[in-house]
């Protein structure tokens, strides 16, 4: 499409609840009871001047089409059908609409990325055999369910695709996913336009599309609500001429398709096709630079960064045992410390002979994934183990690594390309490591010449001119320095040094490495792997950083040095690279003569999410305390510190839901121990949940129930599309204290309203607090709750409030 603005639909909800009678049924099931609806909303809105129209079948998947007995093929089928007539002697693109499955993501959840895989691939692939021109993911929340969502769409058809995903005002998904992350992700993947749906109205997603045009090159989606519904007339509160006045700023942005979403109609569409055919779009803002991500950390490479190298076996006993064990409790534990001690990047390796190296890189990116929020450099010298890293890796990763060699090459930079990827390249060929920088200057070359040939942007090859010992080569030392500096200056790319290598065989390493990484910061040296947990090696990162000019005001610095005296340094101990008999993949809590060392131990294991050290603390201590003791002195200030950290935007929904498990296992040990004894553990309270009649959307719901099981209360959920009598029957016959009700959509909140209305009715005394995507705090007071919780730790807050605990 030549157009200087592709012009898209608006709201096909908003517009079928006022036209078609409620049968609690997904809306997109009236492609079958009512077609000729559906059809005239696409045909109003082509009238009006869309180029584009999305199908009606943005919930037509397998989980959210169950019970209604049509496949997410058939649906497919018929409201590309409808579509096609619709835009029939006219120019406009139907594009398949695909929205979010309605489970959440592991590890927050239970949906696993293969079955997402899945069931995308079912919905492509019957939307290219219906005749869809393209394909668009909206309203999307989660950066790993939309990569499998992309994946299956780039696997089984030829379709253009395209990704919105939704915002709040502080720039991030309900998930933590930040706007750059799905910039710097989604470009990777191959996705051919990317943007901002639903939530906000255009006045605010603004903000949010301003940073995401520096961060991708991509053409820009925006598709606003109309504001949010008003609490009295449930009407939302932005008209069509304001709607236009905001949306024609976006220009300036570089904005290249441009729509509605919740409460627009095709009298926006109109406006916007007046509005926008007079004007020029602008270039784009994006600024190219090496970058990579998950999805609450982008990564910039502006200033030397550190690569933590110690999930690696090679020469650490303790790891090697836990990997042949298929044990991720230590893998965590070393991906934890090293953030903690600095790192910006982590290692991975797992090569150990023996072992299904696929399955532990993947078993490995996930661990890690699920306790750090740092990027990762997946790390092997087969391709197979690599695409199994990538493939389920969030964000954008570091691929480490590829070599001059043609077969490397050929097999190594498809994976790059196909998966999004920065890759650290080797300067290595057939015939090994050159001596001379010239040489290694050469492979550099090779290798940035094969980038350029698979379509890999320059900014995303990272140049390794590889450190050798110096006992053996002394002179390689210098040589990989200036080597190093030729790169980074005829080239024109990053350029990254194992240091940790110099040293080998040699007495005094630290000595050695810390004098060698100094060598190397002055040389330009963008990127070191080394190991974090070595204080004289990070004090002289965070010197340089002051001394360059990259640590601004001095913060990082003054923070470092302020807190060094504090550090413990036992990633030595954990990774065997001192004399150790333990070959446990855990430090042995009995070997602790201080009580209140597990104390502070449980603490930490909750608050860093990691799972099975909370267990084996609470079960160590469980031989010196008091059940109570351990619950009132450890789990209960460690969750409160948790949720102080995602309250200040510290930590994010993923993290705080690990912290709850990690909580919640050490809960499990105290619980069995206590059924041993015969005594029965108390819950803090009942709380009953119910997504409301009419509404089938429940994934928020779901996030409330984990946190607050996890937290120590007893939920009765009643599900989605729950009517007033049977929440009114529960909460009488279970005596229930607090009610949590949600709603997704403006015409399903009433029923908050009417169920709150049919329990004041029947007498029963209870709290209720309401919550969901169109609520607001005074939405919801008018409705009768009694509380408003804006997400899940709003709703713990209430909790904690009623049962005083």
């Amino acid at each position: 499409m030549k157009k200087e603005f592709i012009i898209l639909d608006g709201a096909m909800g908003t517009l079928l609840q006022k036209r078609v009678k409620k049968t609690g049924q997904p809306l997109e099931t009236v492609c079958f009871s009512d077609e000729r609806a559906v059809e005239d909303i696409h045909r109003m809105y082509i009238e009006c001047g869309s180029d584009m129209i999305y199908t009606n079948t943005l919930c037509a998947n397998a989980i959210k089409l169950k019970g209604t007995g049509i496949s997410p093929a058939e649906l497919i089928s018929k409201a590309v059908e409808i579509a096609r007539r619709a835009v029939k002697g006219t120019d406009a693109l139907v594009a398949l609409d695909i929205g979010a499955i309605g489970e959440l993501m592991e590890p927050a959840g239970e949906l696993t990325f293969e079955l997402a895989y899945r069931l995308f691939s079912e919905q492509v692939k019957a939307g290219e055999k219906a005749g869809a021109d393209l394909i668009v993911f909206e309203t999307m929340s989660d950066l790993l369910e939309v990569k499998a969502g992309v994946l299956a769409a780039k696997e089984n058809t030829s379709l253009p695709v395209f990704v919105t995903m939704t915002f709040g005002e502080n720039k991030r998904t309900y998930t933590g996913c930040d706007v750059r992350a799905m910039a710097c992700t989604l470009q990777g993947l191959g996705a051919d336009a990317i943007g901002i749906n639903c939530s906000l109205g255009p006045k605010e997603i603004y903000p949010i599309a301003a940073d995401l045009s520096r961060y991708t090159s991509l053409p820009i989606i925006i598709k606003p609500n109309a504001g949010l519904p008003d609490p009295i007339s449930g009407m939302f509160t932005v008209g069509p001429e304001e709607f236009a006045d905001e949306m024609v700023k976006y220009a300036d942005l570089g904005v290249r398709f441009v729509g509605g979403c919740c409460g627009t109609g095709p009298e926006y569409i109109k406006l916007l096709r007046q509005r926008f055919g007079k004007l020029k779009r602008q270039a784009s803002h994006y600024v190219p630079a090496t970058r990579v991500c998950t999805p609450t950390n982008v990564v910039e490479l502006d200033r030397v960064r550190v690569i933590g190298e110690c999930i690696n076996p090679t020469g650490r006993a303790p790891l090697q045992y836990a990997l042949k064990s298929s044990d991720m409790s230590l893998v965590e534990q070393l991906a934890v410390d090293q953030a903690e001690a600095g790192a910006d990047f982590l290692d991975v390796n797992v090569g150990v002979p023996g072992i299904d190296a696929s399955a532990a890189m993947a078993d490995a990116v996930r661990a890690v994934q699920a306790v750090t929020t740092l990027p990762l450099v997946i790390d092997s010298s087969d391709p197979h183990v690599l695409e199994s890293g990538l493939r389920i890796y969030n964000g954008k990763p570091i691929v480490n690594s590829v070599t001059g060699e043609a077969k490397s090459i050929e097999t190594v930079l498809p994976l790059v390309k196909k998966y999004g990827a920065a890759v650290i390249g080797l300067t290595l060929d057939e015939n090994g490591i050159p001596p001379l920088a010239e040489d290694r200057l050469r492979i550099a070359r090779k290798i940035l010449d094969a980038c350029m040939r698979y379509g890999i942007p320059k900014e995303d090859l990272i140049i390794d001119c590889l450190v050798l010992t110096v006992s053996t080569q002394q002179n390689s030392a210098t040589e990989t320095l200036r080597a190093a500096k030729m790169v980074k200056d005829k080239l024109g790319v990053k350029t990254c040094l194992g240091i940790s290598n110099i040293s080998f065989g040699m007495p005094g390493r630290e000595v050695v490495n810390r004098t060698y990484l100094s060598l190397a910061l002055s040389h330009g040296v963008d990127m070191v792997i080394i190991n974090p947990s070595c204080a004289s090696m990070m004090d002289t990162i965070y010197a340089y950083r002051l001394l360059t000019g990259n640590d601004k005001d001095m913060l990082e610095y003054l923070d470092h040095m302020s807190e060094r005296k504090d550090q413990v340094n036992i990633l030595d101990n954990i990774t065997g690279e001192v004399n150790s008999a333990d070959t446990s993949s855990r430090q042995d809590n009995s070997k602790i003569s201080d009580i209140s060392d597990l104390f502070i131990g449980l603490e930490r294991a909750v608050i860093r999410g990691l799972k099975d050290e909370a267990a084996g603390y609470a079960s160590e201590l469980l031989n010196h305390a008091e059940a109570t003791e351990i619950i009132d002195r450890c789990l209960v200030p460690a969750l409160d510190k948790t949720g102080k950290l995602y309250e200040n935007g510290d930590i994010f929904l993923p993290q705080l839901m690990r912290s709850a498990d990690s909580a919640g296992a050490a809960f499990d040990i105290i619980r069995d121990h206590l059924k041993r004894k015969g005594i029965s553990s108390r819950s803090k309270g009942k709380i009953l949940l119910a997504t409301v009649q009419g509404d089938i959307h429940d994934i928020g719901k779901n996030i409330v129930k984990a946190l607050l099981e996890n937290y120590g209360y007893t939920v009765i959920d009643l599900g989605k599309d729950v009517s007033p009598d049977t929440v009114v029957e529960a909460a009488v016959r279970e005596n229930i204290k607090l009610i949590g009700l949600s709603a997704l959509m403006t015409t399903t909140a009433e029923y908050i309203g009417k169920t709150i209305q049919r329990l004041r009715e029947v007498g029963h005394e209870c709290k209720v607090m309401a919550g969901g995507a169109v609520l607001t705090e005074e939405y919801a007071r008018k409705l009768g709750a009694d509380f408003y919780a804006k997400d899940a730790a709003d709703g713990l807050r209430i909790a904690a409030e009623i049962y005083g605990s």
